[in-house]
């Protein structure tokens, strides 16, 4: 059984009221949606997601005075998943020399993903905010629909594919009009 954003909420908020009992039930029904997440992100073996996600529940008991009652809990926990996601990957990465930097920077044209992120952000401006905001979440943050949903807190998951297809088909059409 998978928890919804209410029911981890609750817990959350009762272990922050000195609940133990609700505390470790939320670190229980964190496991199942940590493997989740990690498993469409870290594509690492078995070992790398259980650590990412004894890292992400340490960090969760270690920081729950930092949860702000009155946000949605899922947007808190995806934030600090995604950090140690990061922080994994920056551990694991091999440094290479710099000898030659420049000319790989050039041969590469390194501005491109700059300017590139720059259009996709004054696209996503183009759009009503509910819109914009649900398509980073999946397009570009990674996030399900259903994370997308738990973290807009509100949404439902039908309200999240609707309004990033429309949003998507309102990019299309933009995009297509500004190249003919």
């Amino acid at each position: 059984m998978r928890a919804d954003e209410d029911e981890l909420r609750s817990l959350m908020i009762g272990g922050l009221d000195g609940d133990a009992a609700a505390h470790a039930a939320l670190l229980r029904l964190l496991v199942p949606l940590l493997r989740g997440f990690y498993r469409r992100r870290a594509r690492g073996d078995d070992d790398d997601i259980e650590d990412l996600v004894q890292e992400t529940l340490m960090a969760v008991h270690g920081r729950r005075a930092t949860y702000d009652r009155d946000r949605p809990f899922t947007g808190w926990l995806f934030a600090i998943a995604r950090y140690k996601m990061i922080d994994h990957f920056r551990r694991k990465r091999r440094l290479q020399p710099i000898d030659g930097l420049e000319d790989e920077l050039v041969a590469r044209d390194f501005e491109a993903p700059i300017s590139a992120e720059m259009d996709v952000a004054a696209l996503l401006g183009t759009l009503p905010p509910k819109q914009a905001h649900v398509i980073r979440a999946t397009r570009i943050d990674g996030l399900s629909v259903a994370e997308a949903a738990a973290a807009a807190g509100g949404l439902g998951e039908s309200d999240v594919k609707v309004s990033v297809h429309r949003g998507l088909k309102a990019l299309i059409a933009r995009v297509q009009g500004e190249v003919r």
